[in-house]
């Protein structure tokens, strides 16, 4: 007998216009759409044409009017700063209308770009919200990224106005926000017109007369602003993601199926309700956090947890129990790391058995691959499904995942599970043909794609064809690796680009190679990712210096690292280089760099065949030796 995931997922590819119709129907809307798959201008898909809606009406006013204004929307958890706050759903949309209202007195209208550079506080969801209920189009940058990081983004969205806050806190030290941004303003060509900044107690900002505005100043003599009918079609925000050539990439999502699918997946995949409390332990400046943390959770009317702190440290490992048991969290979304950090922490879970967590149903995990290591620990210590699944910045919400809301699969242990409804995965060699059942290939999805997935690169066009459809002519190129069973469980190996995942964040070797050439000294280098324990992957460099250089390794070394560290962030985990005399290569010049990993990983390896220098591996392997990394098998 069919189950309900089985009918869904089938008549969401055979019949897209029915499937995902009935879906908005859940939505509020000014005006309804004319088509709801617009396929005219091919492969440039558009959902709900004709439409118009509002997404901050959709995720905070309707609640309000349809009479739930009194129940929690969002609680802020801060044990950073020993902060707990809850804000209602009439609470929340009073704050988003003033400071939409501050927006609009500042000359933002429908179409215009707001940077928001913030770390974990509820202005960060309050400025989105608000950009949304103008029809601006917001791009939330991550707060741990560097100046000259945040001014690339900032030439490219054009801004008019940006909003930060005067520090971000870590564990043990507060992190001034105000001198990076006033350092990427000064780097980039584009200069918005006005900064708005939170003044935190823990670290006032310096101020620059004529340009910068007080958040609470500016909130206190705001007018409220009702939300603004966009276009279905109309980009919500722009969020930023590694290419492979170091540059960002500027995802595009819409508003009209960015609502329609975010508010399904709610029921769909994490089985939640309005009332129930949800969250993704996740950071607003990722796609998690846009997707499961401000927009998903809201437009289905839970509460929201928007979480400032740390699986370890806050105070120690025992703090996301805390929190599920404290605020009766029915669901939790994370990345595999958080585990493993607990986990190391507290191997017996000891920590676990001092909280309640009677109501906590279900763990999902994200961002990167989840070992059997840890799914078991977590599936033996809480004794509740634990699911993964897959997603990317570029889909908004889950490619593949065990929809429990439909039908509830057996977990295989490395697989996502199955495609969600409106995916349709195949897998192809590199003849562009089908494998075999079972077989390894690239994980591609038959176009059109569903609702909520990016429909361009910011002013881009080109960019998205080349990027994502070009390699497989009628797919969209995930970039990953994997395959399909016999019984249609997705199991994603790895990437098909220099793309690699520290802690769920998608970072750019590509990026950190152009900054280690840029050092004087350096000749040519290589970066990649290592496994780790921990965070999934870690880069590492190997860098070959120019002839005649008499300055210590370890002095340039250590200059290498800070200027990844400067230029990209702490995010990079950029902590290990080594000086190589020669860099392995094919005799077309060709860095071999999927051996090295192998090689890093102490996985088997052989001799590639097209090597120009085999004792230069025996190098690679005495290096890796050195910093720490166990020598492999050779085959």
């Amino acid at each position: 007998m069919t189950n309900p995931y089985d009918a869904a997922h089938s008549q969401s590819i055979k019949d897209p216009d029915g499937f995902w119709g009935r879906v908005a129907e859940d939505c509020h809307w000014y005006k309804k759409w004319d088509k709801v798959l617009d396929d005219s201008r091919k492969p440039f898909y558009r959902w709900f044409t004709g439409g118009e809606l509002n997404t901050c009406y959709n995720a905070l006013d309707l609640h309000v009017d349809k009479g739930r204004g009194g129940q929690a929307a969002l609680i802020y958890d801060s044990p950073v700063t020993q902060t707990v706050k809850a804000f209602t759903y009439a609470e929340l949309r009073d704050e988003v209308a003033r400071f939409a209202g501050v927006l609009s007195a500042q000359g933002v209208a429908k179409g215009d770009r707001v940077v928001i550079y913030m770390p974990m506080i509820p202005e960060a969801l309050v400025a989105m919200f608000a950009c949304a209920r103008l029809g601006a189009v917001h791009s939330v940058v991550f707060g741990g990224f560097a100046a000259p990081e945040l001014a690339v983004r900032i030439n490219d969205a054009k801004p008019k106005i940006i909003v930060s806050a005067s520090c971000g806190i870590e564990i043990n030290r507060v992190i001034p926000y105000k001198p990076l941004l006033d350092g990427a303003i000064e780097m980039a060509s584009s200069k918005p017109e006005r900064c708005i900044i939170v003044q935190r107690p823990m670290q006032r900002a310096e101020m620059k007369p004529g340009r910068d505005l007080d958040w609470n100043e500016a909130m206190a003599k705001a007018k409220p602003h009702d939300c603004v009918p966009v276009k279905a079609t109309d980009p919500l925000y722009i969020l930023y993601t590694s290419g492979t050539t170091g540059i960002p990439k500027g995802v595009v999502r819409d508003n009209g199926g960015h609502v329609v699918a975010l508010k399904y997946t709610m029921k769909a995949i994490y089985n939640v309700d309005a009332g129930d409390v949800y969250w993704a332990a996740s950071d607003v400046g990722w796609v998690v956090g846009h997707s499961y943390i401000v927009y998903a959770p809201l437009f289905k009317g839970c509460t929201s947890i928007l979480y400032e702190g740390k699986p370890v440290g806050t105070p120690d490992a025992g703090a996301f129990w805390r929190v599920i048991s404290q605020h009766g969290v029915k669901c939790l979304f994370t990345a595999p790391t958080a585990f493993r950090a607990i986990k190391r922490e507290d191997p017996r879970a000891e920590l676990m058995k001092e909280y309640d967590l009677s109501r906590f149903k279900t763990l999902f995990l994200a961002g990167e691959r989840l070992d059997p290591d840890t799914l078991r620990w977590a599936q033996q210590s809480l004794g509740i499904p634990v699911i993964d699944h897959w997603w990317q910045t570029e889909t908004g919400s889950a490619i593949a995942g065990n929809c429990i809301g439909l039908h509830q699969f057996p977990v295989k242990e490395g697989s996502a599970t199955k495609p969600a409804p409106g995916w349709n995965l195949q897998v192809l060699n590199s003849e562009k043909q089908p494998v075999r059942t079972g077989e390894i290939g690239a994980l591609v999805a038959k176009l059109p794609l569903p609702p909520g997935t990016l429909p361009t690169l910011w002013n881009n066009d080109e960019g998205f064809l080349k990027s994502y459809l070009e390699e497989f002519p009628g797919y969209y190129k995930t970039a990953d690796a994997g395959f399909i069973d016999k019984d249609g469980y997705v199991f994603v190996m790895s990437r098909t680009d220099d793309i690699i995942n520290v802690a769920g964040h998608r970072l750019s070797t590509g990026a950190m190679e152009e900054i280690l050439a840029d050092h004087r000294d350096v000749a040519e280098c290589a970066v990649l990712g290592v496994d780790d324990a921990l965070k999934g992957q870690v880069p590492i460099g190997f860098i070959v210096l120019k002839a005649g250089v008499t300055r210590s390794n370890e002095e340039i070394l250590k200059e290498v690292v800070q200027m990844v560290r400067d230029r990209i962030g702490p995010v990079a985990s950029f902590k290990t280089a080594t000086v190589v005399k020669r860099l392995p290569k094919t005799r077309s010049g060709k860095i071999l760099r999927g051996t090295i990993q192998k090689i890093a990983d102490n996985k088997e390896w052989k001799m590639p065949a097209t090597i120009d220098d085999p004792v230069s591996l025996d190098e690679i392997s005495q290096a890796l030796n050195t910093i720490g990394y166990a020598q492999a098998r050779k085959g």
